[in-house]
Protein backbone atom coordinates (compact mmCIF):
# COMPACT_ATOMS: atom_id res chain seq x y z
CA UNK A 1 0.00 0.00 0.00
CA UNK A 2 1.34 3.42 -0.97
CA UNK A 3 0.49 6.42 1.19
CA UNK A 4 1.40 9.90 -0.03
CA UNK A 5 1.12 13.54 0.92
CA UNK A 6 1.69 16.49 -1.42
CA UNK A 7 1.39 20.25 -0.93
CA UNK A 8 0.38 21.20 -4.48
CA UNK A 9 0.96 24.99 -4.32
CA UNK A 10 -2.30 25.00 -6.38
CA UNK A 11 -0.41 23.21 -9.17
CA UNK A 12 1.91 26.15 -9.89
CA UNK A 13 5.30 25.56 -11.50
CA UNK A 14 8.30 27.37 -10.02
CA UNK A 15 9.89 27.56 -13.47
CA UNK A 16 7.26 29.73 -15.18
CA UNK A 17 4.61 30.40 -12.52
CA UNK A 18 1.91 28.77 -14.65
CA UNK A 19 -0.61 26.03 -13.84
CA UNK A 20 -1.10 23.35 -16.50
CA UNK A 21 -3.49 20.44 -16.06
CA UNK A 22 -1.10 18.07 -17.84
CA UNK A 23 1.77 18.86 -15.48
CA UNK A 24 -0.40 18.33 -12.42
CA UNK A 25 -1.86 15.10 -13.79
CA UNK A 26 1.58 13.68 -14.60
CA UNK A 27 3.00 14.67 -11.21
CA UNK A 28 0.14 12.92 -9.38
CA UNK A 29 0.20 9.84 -11.61
CA UNK A 30 3.92 9.38 -10.90
CA UNK A 31 3.17 8.98 -7.18
CA UNK A 32 1.06 5.85 -7.86
CA UNK A 33 -0.51 6.33 -4.42
CA UNK A 34 -3.37 4.23 -3.11
CA UNK A 35 -4.22 7.02 -0.65
CA UNK A 36 -3.17 10.62 -1.25
CA UNK A 37 -3.53 13.68 0.96
CA UNK A 38 -3.32 17.02 -0.85
CA UNK A 39 -2.84 20.52 0.53
CA UNK A 40 -3.09 23.99 -1.05
CA UNK A 41 -5.75 22.69 -3.43
CA UNK A 42 -7.73 25.01 -5.73
CA UNK A 43 -11.24 24.61 -7.06
CA UNK A 44 -12.75 27.09 -9.54
CA UNK A 45 -9.85 29.51 -8.99
CA UNK A 46 -8.97 31.87 -11.88
CA UNK A 47 -5.26 31.57 -11.03
CA UNK A 48 -5.39 27.83 -11.80
CA UNK A 49 -7.65 28.05 -14.83
CA UNK A 50 -10.79 27.07 -12.95
CA UNK A 51 -9.52 23.50 -12.55
CA UNK A 52 -10.91 21.08 -9.99
CA UNK A 53 -7.52 19.82 -8.81
CA UNK A 54 -9.07 17.13 -6.58
CA UNK A 55 -10.95 15.54 -9.47
CA UNK A 56 -7.84 15.85 -11.63
CA UNK A 57 -5.77 13.99 -9.02
CA UNK A 58 -8.39 11.25 -8.69
CA UNK A 59 -8.43 10.81 -12.46
CA UNK A 60 -4.64 10.60 -12.56
CA UNK A 61 -4.62 7.81 -9.95
CA UNK A 62 -7.70 5.98 -11.20
CA UNK A 63 -9.16 6.52 -7.74
CA UNK A 64 -12.96 6.30 -7.42
CA UNK A 65 -13.14 7.99 -3.99
CA UNK A 66 -12.16 11.61 -3.47
CA UNK A 67 -13.29 14.64 -1.53
CA UNK A 68 -12.31 18.30 -1.34
CA UNK A 69 -12.66 20.26 1.91
CA UNK A 70 -12.57 24.03 1.48
CA UNK A 71 -10.95 26.16 4.14
CA UNK A 72 -11.60 29.51 2.46
CA UNK A 73 -13.78 31.05 -0.22
CA UNK A 74 -11.86 33.46 -2.44
CA UNK A 75 -8.15 33.57 -3.21
CA UNK A 76 -5.46 33.29 -0.49
CA UNK A 77 -3.18 36.32 -0.42
CA UNK A 78 -5.94 38.45 -1.96
CA UNK A 79 -9.59 38.62 -0.94
CA UNK A 80 -11.01 35.67 0.98
CA UNK A 81 -13.27 34.66 3.83
CA UNK A 82 -13.73 31.49 5.84
CA UNK A 83 -15.66 28.79 3.98
CA UNK A 84 -19.42 28.99 4.49
CA UNK A 85 -22.30 26.76 3.48
CA UNK A 86 -23.60 29.23 0.90
CA UNK A 87 -20.48 28.79 -1.24
CA UNK A 88 -21.27 26.53 -4.17
CA UNK A 89 -18.87 24.99 -6.69
CA UNK A 90 -18.93 28.17 -8.79
CA UNK A 91 -17.19 30.16 -6.03
CA UNK A 92 -13.37 30.10 -6.03
CA UNK A 93 -12.32 27.87 -3.13
CA UNK A 94 -9.09 26.69 -1.55
CA UNK A 95 -8.38 23.89 0.89
CA UNK A 96 -7.29 20.27 1.20
CA UNK A 97 -8.30 16.97 -0.39
CA UNK A 98 -8.15 13.23 0.12
CA UNK A 99 -8.05 10.75 -2.76
CA UNK A 100 -8.41 6.97 -2.32
CA UNK A 101 -8.36 3.90 -4.50
CA UNK A 102 -10.23 2.12 -1.69
CA UNK A 103 -13.94 2.58 -0.95
CA UNK A 104 -14.81 5.10 1.74
CA UNK A 105 -17.16 3.98 4.50
CA UNK A 106 -17.55 7.51 5.86
CA UNK A 107 -16.04 10.98 5.75
CA UNK A 108 -15.35 13.38 8.61
CA UNK A 109 -14.43 17.09 8.49
CA UNK A 110 -13.12 18.77 11.64
CA UNK A 111 -12.55 22.51 11.99
CA UNK A 112 -9.22 23.25 13.69
CA UNK A 113 -8.65 26.26 15.99
CA UNK A 114 -7.33 29.16 13.91
CA UNK A 115 -4.46 31.45 14.81
CA UNK A 116 -5.89 34.87 15.80
CA UNK A 117 -2.69 36.81 15.04
CA UNK A 118 -0.76 37.92 12.00
CA UNK A 119 2.69 36.46 11.50
CA UNK A 120 5.68 37.45 9.33
CA UNK A 121 5.99 35.31 6.19
CA UNK A 122 8.70 35.61 3.52
CA UNK A 123 7.17 35.52 0.03
CA UNK A 124 8.93 35.31 -3.33
CA UNK A 125 6.84 38.10 -4.85
CA UNK A 126 6.56 40.70 -2.07
CA UNK A 127 9.27 39.88 0.46
CA UNK A 128 8.41 39.86 4.16
CA UNK A 129 4.69 40.30 4.86
CA UNK A 130 2.52 40.22 7.96
CA UNK A 131 -0.20 37.78 6.94
CA UNK A 132 -3.45 36.80 8.57
CA UNK A 133 -3.61 33.05 8.94
CA UNK A 134 -6.25 31.08 7.04
CA UNK A 135 -8.78 28.73 8.64
CA UNK A 136 -7.55 25.16 8.95
CA UNK A 137 -9.42 21.85 8.65
CA UNK A 138 -8.87 18.12 9.01
CA UNK A 139 -10.41 15.86 6.36
CA UNK A 140 -10.58 12.19 7.35
CA UNK A 141 -12.03 9.02 5.89
CA UNK A 142 -12.64 5.48 7.11
CA UNK A 143 -11.43 3.27 4.27
CA UNK A 144 -12.44 -0.29 3.40
CA UNK A 145 -9.09 -1.83 2.47
CA UNK A 146 -8.15 -5.47 1.76
CA UNK A 147 -6.63 -5.44 5.27
CA UNK A 148 -9.82 -4.22 6.87
CA UNK A 149 -10.90 -0.77 8.01
CA UNK A 150 -8.26 1.96 8.16
CA UNK A 151 -8.65 5.65 9.01
CA UNK A 152 -6.68 8.27 7.07
CA UNK A 153 -6.75 12.03 7.54
CA UNK A 154 -5.06 14.96 5.89
CA UNK A 155 -4.49 18.54 7.00
CA UNK A 156 -2.45 21.70 6.40
CA UNK A 157 -1.49 23.38 9.66
CA UNK A 158 -0.73 27.00 10.47
CA UNK A 159 2.65 28.61 9.84
CA UNK A 160 2.26 30.41 13.22
CA UNK A 161 4.50 28.67 15.81
CA UNK A 162 2.55 27.27 18.73
CA UNK A 163 -0.79 27.44 16.95
CA UNK A 164 0.27 24.62 14.62
CA UNK A 165 0.98 22.51 17.71
CA UNK A 166 -2.48 23.26 19.10
CA UNK A 167 -4.06 22.35 15.75
CA UNK A 168 -2.03 19.14 15.52
CA UNK A 169 -3.19 17.98 18.94
CA UNK A 170 -6.78 18.79 17.99
CA UNK A 171 -6.42 16.78 14.77
CA UNK A 172 -4.96 13.78 16.60
CA UNK A 173 -7.84 13.79 19.09
CA UNK A 174 -10.33 13.82 16.23
CA UNK A 175 -8.53 10.96 14.46
CA UNK A 176 -8.53 8.79 17.58
CA UNK A 177 -12.33 8.67 17.45
CA UNK A 178 -11.98 6.65 14.20
CA UNK A 179 -10.99 2.98 13.76
CA UNK A 180 -7.33 1.92 13.91
CA UNK A 181 -4.91 1.78 12.23
CA UNK A 182 -4.84 5.57 11.90
CA UNK A 183 -2.71 7.61 9.49
CA UNK A 184 -2.30 11.37 9.29
CA UNK A 185 -0.96 12.89 6.06
CA UNK A 186 -0.11 16.52 5.61
CA UNK A 187 1.94 19.67 5.60
CA UNK A 188 2.26 20.28 9.33
CA UNK A 189 4.61 23.27 9.08
CA UNK A 190 6.98 21.76 11.64
CA UNK A 191 9.76 19.14 11.57
CA UNK A 192 9.47 15.50 12.63
CA UNK A 193 10.99 15.85 16.12
CA UNK A 194 8.37 18.24 17.51
CA UNK A 195 5.59 16.38 15.70
CA UNK A 196 6.40 13.15 17.52
CA UNK A 197 7.08 14.90 20.83
CA UNK A 198 3.73 16.68 20.85
CA UNK A 199 1.57 13.76 19.66
CA UNK A 200 3.32 10.46 20.32
CA UNK A 201 2.50 9.48 16.74
CA UNK A 202 5.34 7.93 14.74
CA UNK A 203 6.66 9.44 11.48
CA UNK A 204 6.90 6.68 8.88
CA UNK A 205 9.65 8.64 7.10
CA UNK A 206 12.20 11.25 8.12
CA UNK A 207 13.33 13.03 4.99
CA UNK A 208 13.54 16.68 3.88
CA UNK A 209 10.70 17.84 1.62
CA UNK A 210 11.05 21.66 1.49
CA UNK A 211 11.97 23.68 -0.51
CA UNK A 212 11.64 21.41 -3.52
CA UNK A 213 14.72 22.45 -5.56
CA UNK A 214 17.04 21.57 -2.65
CA UNK A 215 15.13 20.32 0.40
CA UNK A 216 16.53 21.30 3.79
CA UNK A 217 13.68 20.56 6.19
CA UNK A 218 10.73 18.21 6.56
CA UNK A 219 7.35 19.92 6.67
CA UNK A 220 5.37 17.10 5.03
CA UNK A 221 4.62 13.96 7.03
CA UNK A 222 3.06 10.51 7.05
CA UNK A 223 2.27 9.73 10.69
CA UNK A 224 0.88 6.59 12.28
CA UNK A 225 -0.86 6.24 15.62
CA UNK A 226 1.12 3.59 17.58
CA UNK A 227 -2.22 2.22 18.80
CA UNK A 228 -2.98 -0.29 16.08
CA UNK A 229 0.24 0.30 14.12
CA UNK A 230 1.06 -3.42 13.86
CA UNK A 231 -1.88 -3.95 11.51
CA UNK A 232 -0.40 -1.45 9.06
CA UNK A 233 2.84 -3.34 8.43
CA UNK A 234 6.39 -2.10 7.93
CA UNK A 235 7.85 0.59 5.70
CA UNK A 236 9.53 -0.92 2.64
CA UNK A 237 10.11 2.19 0.50
CA UNK A 238 10.25 5.99 0.86
CA UNK A 239 10.28 8.38 -2.11
CA UNK A 240 10.42 12.16 -2.49
CA UNK A 241 10.08 12.77 -6.24
CA UNK A 242 10.80 16.20 -7.75
CA UNK A 243 7.85 17.01 -10.04
CA UNK A 244 7.70 20.23 -12.09
CA UNK A 245 4.99 21.71 -9.82
CA UNK A 246 4.99 23.09 -6.27
CA UNK A 247 7.66 24.29 -3.85
CA UNK A 248 7.26 21.08 -1.79
CA UNK A 249 8.32 17.58 -2.72
CA UNK A 250 5.66 14.91 -2.31
CA UNK A 251 6.37 12.21 0.26
CA UNK A 252 5.44 8.65 -0.71
CA UNK A 253 5.67 5.78 1.80
CA UNK A 254 5.05 2.18 0.85
CA UNK A 255 4.07 -0.22 3.62
CA UNK A 256 3.73 -4.00 3.50
CA UNK A 257 3.08 -6.85 5.89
Amino acid sequence: MRLATFNLLHGRSLSDGAVHAGRVRDAIADLDADVLGLQEVDRAQPRSGGLDLTALAAEALGAPAHRFAAAVVGTPGKTWQAWHADADIAHPQYGIALVSRFPVQRWQITQLPGAPIRSPVLTAEDGLLLLKDEPRVLLAAVLETPRGLMSVGTTHLSFVPGWNVRQLRHAVRAMRALPAPRILLGDLNMPAGPVRAFTGWRPLARVATFPSPSPRTQLDHVLVDPRGQVALGRVVQVRTPHPPVSDHRPLVVRVDR
